[in-house]
């Protein structure tokens, strides 16, 4: 695939490029990443999914996850129990963003060592 591939937005249809832009900036997110990835597996509790991300804010997770839930991405349950249970998992829509996410992650993790070394290069000269 070359970028004459894609279909981008065509130029002049402000609306288009701006929604395009804002849903790009939401899964370009690294919270959004993290999120995405580790609902893979199906539906999470509020607190286990900020245990398995590490370094995410209680405030931070709650905000992505709205995000996510307002773009149909992230479906929240609330079960009426004492205390209440939240989970949350993706929907269809969401699990589809599983396979570019995962591309992504396995991208960065194949990577990270080749791109640690570009850095300590360009930082010496």
């Amino acid at each position: 695939m070359t970028l004459s591939d894609i279909d981008f937005p065509t130029p002049g249809k402000g609306d288009d490029c701006r929604m395009v832009r804002e849903i790009l900036d939401l899964v370009g997110d690294k919270w959004t990443l993290y999120i995405i990835a580790t609902l893979k597996d199906g539906p999470i509790r509020f607190n286990e999914l900020r245990r398995q991300i590490d370094g995410i804010s209680q405030r931070m997770l709650t905000i992505t996850l709205r995000g996510l839930e307002r773009d149909g991405l992230v479906k929240r349950t609330l079960f009426p129990t004492i205390p209440p249970r939240v989970d949350y998992e993706l929907t269809i829509v969401g699990r589809t963003l599983l396979a570019p996410v995962m591309a992504l992650v396995t991208w960065a993790n194949c990577n990270r060592e080749n791109i640690q070394n570009a850095r300590v290069r360009y930082d010496a000269s």
